[in-house]
């Protein structure tokens, strides 16, 4: 079996304090790409020749501090353009050649990325099955016949099965979501626009959003802040406001539950009862929890298949749909020729009934700032969707196609196994705008979900044997890493945050501390402490190698101590010497006590 590729924080720890080179990573990605067992995931590669030239002069010019994705291996799902590579969509006889890269593609490659190759889909990104390519059906990396999920099928197992550290895929009806949750794995959906879709083959050009696949919440928030921006060439480009940067803590949001009637499983009980332990989990994380109607997001989702925006998707297409009809397959062009249906009156229409969503949607905002919603109600086994392609397509859909046309940003998480072994996923939702603060709460529940994690049973509904979770198990030099609790000028979007991602750290997730403990400047007080109460905390992941370096730089009167969070873990934390615990200032960096801090941040929040 070949080696997998770690994640971005285990190769970035590895580049910085292990010896690891881009040139010894570019090596296991190849003999990893020789040896892969999982499909037809790829449509092309780069050449090994130029991958590794690639790699060696990152090496020689550039310096692993100063790239944030540096000598980091991606994927890219073939409907993104590439230079010099064809661009297929999925389809052979649609291929063109790029003359430039896409700005999403170029911002990544300039961070410092290696780009791999380029990824299978379901043809024109027009499917959630991952079964209608031309190139073959992607599987699940779970094995048992299961579908990969699509349209961005091969991105999502490039991914899942550790060819790569992460990948870029799209996203208009759920095709960045639904494939991490059969896979296993993190899909991060950003708010439109935020991504530049300049150099994407459209689907559904108004609703068309890239989407990032990693293996951990952090690394897909790192792929998001490096290829973010506007770009001239993409008029649906927008800037993210400076106000949301930096996330809310979990422990301050409002989550929003589905009405018990809305929820769909098709007769899946595995994962209905995922869902419920996974709500549950989500409720020891944040402030409040309140029940959501689902009826709007859901007539706004009929929309996509069932209104003309199916006509938006043949307008991309209708010239070489009509000129070579032989080159699309069957299944694809039925769903493209729905959109003749439709006519400008049925447009405008379309657009006054989802404006009139959209507004009962954003009042839901004013009373819950995060959804949780099942990523798909059930799975399907590549068999079962050949019998229906269509039908079970849109049940794949029920919880995914409404997000860009009521302009949401996502992120899936992986949610366990069900009973009879199949992957289990949920998503967190909010309106435009939300994703940093949608991640921090991802990153808490993963963080959870590591700490009791739920176990897979070993066979699914037909008794064939499925394989365990695809987690991360590279064995990367000098990788090992601690946790680290923080707030105040540590946290994230903070002024002394770089004393952590400088030396390797990522962010892990969410927590709180325990009664009595607590962060910066703060010092332990005993149960009965009427000033003592929990803090929101950060926890981030850092390289062992780098705790004596953090430490050294670590300015009086903190200090590294234990700190015990809520759920009864000891972390690494910023701890307050004793003398500066008396002096009465509301900030440590001036040698405050946490008390008298601690008082005034409770009246802050």
């Amino acid at each position: 079996m070949p080696e997998r590729i770690g994640s971005i924080s285990e190769l970035r720890s590895a580049y910085r304090h292990g010896g690891l080179t881009p040139t010894d990573l570019a090596e296991r990605v190849l003999a990893g790409l020789s040896g892969a067992d999982g499909g037809p995931v790829w449509i092309s590669t780069v050449p090994a020749g130029q991958l590794l030239a690639r790699a060696e002069r990152l090496a020689a010019t550039a310096d692993p501090a100063t790239l944030p994705l540096y000598g980091i291996p991606f994927a890219v799902k073939d409907n993104i353009d590439v230079a010099g590579m064809t661009t297929t969509a999925g389809c052979p006889d649609f291929g063109y050649a790029a003359v430039e890269d896409a700005p999403v593609v170029r911002r990544l490659l300039d961070a410092g990325a290696l780009l791999v190759g380029k990824t299978n889909l379901d043809q024109f990104a027009t499917g959630l099955t991952g079964s209608r390519s031309p190139y073959g059906s992607c599987a699940s990396v779970f094995g048992g016949g299961l579908i990969s999920g699509g349209s961005s099928s091969g991105s999502a197992v490039a991914v899942a099965a550790g060819q790569v550290s992460f990948a870029l895929g799209t996203d208009t009806a759920g095709s960045g979501r639904v494939p991490a949750a059969l896979n296993g794995i993190v899909g991060l959906k950003p708010t439109r626009g935020l991504l530049s879709t300049a150099g994407v083959v459209p689907a559904c050009r108004s609703l068309d959003c890239v989407s990032v696949f990693a293996t951990d919440v952090a690394d897909a928030v790192d792929v998001l802040h490096a290829a973010r921006g506007v770009s001239a060439a993409d008029p649906w480009g927008r800037p993210l406001p400076a106000e949301r940067v930096v996330a809310r803590m979990p422990g301050t949001l409002r989550l929003g539950v589905p009405h018990a009637e809305d929820l769909e499983f098709f007769g899946d009980a595995g994962q209905a009862v995922r869902f419920a332990a996974g709500v549950q989990a989500l409720r020891g994380l944040v402030g409040q929890v309140g029940s959501v109607p689902l009826q709007s997001f859901l007539e706004a989702g009929e929309l996509l298949y069932q209104g003309p925006w199916v006509a938006e998707r043949l307008a991309g297409l209708d010239g070489f749909l009509r000129e070579h009809p032989e080159a699309v397959l069957p299944v694809t062009r039925s769903v493209l020729e729905t959109g003749r249906r439709y006519d400008a009156i049925d447009a405008f229409r379309g657009q006054h009934r989802l404006r009139e969503l959209r507004a009962q949607v954003d009042q839901l905002w004013h009373e819950v700032d995060v959804l949780v919603l099942p990523t798909v109600g059930t799975t399907f086994t590549l068999a079962e969707v050949a019998e229906d392609p269509i039908g079970r397509n849109t049940v794949l859909g029920r919880y995914t196609q409404f997000a860009n046309l009521l302009d949401l940003a996502a992120v899936t998480v992986p949610n366990g196994f069900t009973a009879a072994g199949r992957p289990a996923s949920l998503t967190l939702l909010g309106p435009a705008f939300s994703d940093t603060t949608l991640a921090q709460l991802a990153a808490a529940f993963t963080a959870a979900s590591r700490a009791t994690p739920a176990a897979a049973a070993p066979a699914d509904q037909a008794g064939t044997e499925l394989r365990p979770p695809a987690v991360p198990t590279a064995s990367v030099t000098g990788s090992a890493q601690v946790l680290v609790a923080v707030v105040g000028r540590h946290l994230a979007g903070e002024s002394r945050n770089a004393e952590l991602t400088e030396r390797g750290a990522t962010l892990a997730g969410a927590a709180r501390t325990a009664d009595g403990a607590g962060l910066p400047g703060l010092v332990r007080v005993a149960d009965t402490d009427p000033d003592g109460h929990p803090i929101e905390v950060e926890l981030w992941r850092l390289p062992v190698a780098a705790v004596g370096e953090l430490l050294t730089g670590v300015p009086a009167p903190l200090s590294l101590g234990w700190v015990r969070l809520h759920d009864g873990r000891d972390v690494l934390g910023f701890l307050c010497e004793a003398y500066a615990a008396v002096s009465g200032a509301e900030d440590i960096s001036a040698a405050g006590g946490w008390r008298a801090y601690r008082r005034a941040a409770a009246q802050r929040s």
